[in-house]
């Protein structure tokens, strides 16, 4: 067993959500929940299958950011794995719908940050063992950065 870690390529002002999940119709589900949640989004999303012809599918609203999921998906190179990139919509806005895909088994991460996926290879195939989400901690929250946090997130519309 050989482990790899691959860098995701995540196109400047966008977020990606990044899971397993199972089955065929999952990227028109996950369109569906997408377009409904938020309307105003811009997205691609791209499933990799793990058996028969063993596609990577796709749909979006988007063609520019589905290129980009099928690209890392392939980079990736592991079966039944999804990745949504989204542009004008934070993951938070979408992803208790998408968790509750049924065809959804786990999300990996949902973030703008820089992404490696960490995968193990063998005779059969790939598989992913996890993510590396941006970067190490670098201290304890302080007055003015709890300060600094809450002024975003009303700059953002998520508080008052």
């Amino acid at each position: 067993m050989e482990f790899k870690s691959i860098r995701i390529d995540v196109p400047e002002g966008c977020n990606i959500i990044l899971g397993q999940t199972h089955f065929i119709k999952t990227a028109e589900d996950l369109y569906e929940i997408i377009a409904t949640a938020s309307p105003q989004a811009k997205f691609g999303i791209a499933f990799t299958e793990a058996s028969g012809p063993c596609l990577i599918r796709k749909e979006g609203n988007e063609p520019e950011l589905t290129d980009a999921c099928v690209k890392n998906l392939g980079s990736i190179g592991a079966g039944h794995v999804f990745m949504i990139i989204l542009k004008n919509v934070f993951p938070v806005s979408v992803l208790n719908a998408v968790k509750n895909c049924p065809e959804v088994c786990c999300v990996y991460c949902a973030t703008a940050n820089p992404v490696e996926v960490v995968i193990a290879e063998t005779e059969q195939g790939r598989g992913v063992l996890g993510v590396v989400d941006g970067f190490s901690p670098r201290g304890v929250e302080s007055g003015p950065d709890r300060s600094d946090r809450k002024e975003f997130l009303r700059k953002i519309g998520y508080k008052l």
